[in-house]
């Protein structure tokens, strides 16, 4: 990964404008739009909203929104921010 935050093989999609076909990757998004690539989409968009989110992965905004509750829940306890912050 290089400084644009891209893998060679999304790299690769960009330049030929292809869609990737490796459903199996962890970084594949059935989403047509940006070469159902995660990576080239935030690379083409930047920082995105919930809904923004939702609409690429099909499913809801209630749903995206649970799901960041629970990975930042695990961060926390992963990382004691608690404890750092007093």
């Amino acid at each position: 990964m290089k400084e644009d935050g891209l893998l060679p093989c999304a790299r690769m999609c960009i330049e030929e404008k292809m869609c990737c076909e490796d459903s199996d990757c962890r970084n594949w998004i059935d989403y047509v739009g940006e070469q159902n690539c995660c990576l080239i989409s935030t690379y083409e968009n930047g920082p995105m909203t919930l809904r923004e989110v939702a609409d690429r992965l099909g499913i809801s905004f209630a749903r995206v929104k649970q799901i960041e509750t629970q990975a930042l829940k695990k961060l926390r306890k992963r990382c004691n921010i608690d404890d750092l912050l007093f």
